[in-house]
C-alpha cells in the first residue's frame, strides 16, 4: 500500500547536525517527527519527497493562495496495517518547529488534522 502526505510544514530531510547547521537541524527534527509519527503502527518506507508551490485550497480555511507544500510518498509493510483515518488520529497535535521554509503562517506549532480552519497536513491512499 502506498500513501501520499501533503503538508504546509517544512519537513525537509537534511540529515543536519545541530552543531554544524542549526537551521537544517530544525528542518531535520520536523522530518524525524513526521517519520516517527507515521511509523507508530507499521514500518514505513519513504519513496519520494518533494516541495513546490501549489494552491492550499484543500488545507484549512485559514490558508489561502499558493504556499510551499511538502509531499511525501511512502509504502508500508503489509496491506491493512495503516489507513488515512489512523494517520489523522496519530498526527493531530504532534509538535513541530515553525519559521523555517514554510510560506503558510502556522500559529499553533503542531500538526493539525481535525480543525477545518487550521488543517496543515493531508493524507491519501494511492491506488497502485
Amino acid at each position: 500500500m502506498q500513501f501520499t502526505v501533503k503538508t504546509l510544514v517544512d519537513i525537509t530531510e537534511t540529515n543536519a547536525r545541530k552543531v554544524d547547521d542549526p537551521y537544517g537541524y530544525r528542518q531535520q527534527q520536523n522530518w524525524m517527527s513526521f517519520l516517527q509519527t507515521a511509523s507508530l503502527r507499521v514500518n514505513i518506507y519513504p519513496v519520494s519527497q518533494t516541495v513546490k508551490k501549489e494552491s492550499a485550497t484543500k488545507f484549512g480555511s485559514s490558508f489561502k493562495g499558493k504556499h510551499n507544500v511538502w509531499t511525501v510518498t511512502f509504502d508500508i509493510e503489509y496491506e491493512g496495517g495503516l489507513n488515512t483515518d489512523m494517520l489523522v488520529e496519530d498526527f493531530d497535535l504532534v509538535p513541530i518547529i515553525t519559521d523555517l521554509d514554510e510560506t503558510a503562517k502556522i500559529n499553533n506549532n503542531v500538526f493539525r488534522t481535525k480543525d477545518t480552519e487550521y488543517t496543515n497536513i493531508l493524507f491519501s491512499l494511492n491506488d497502485k
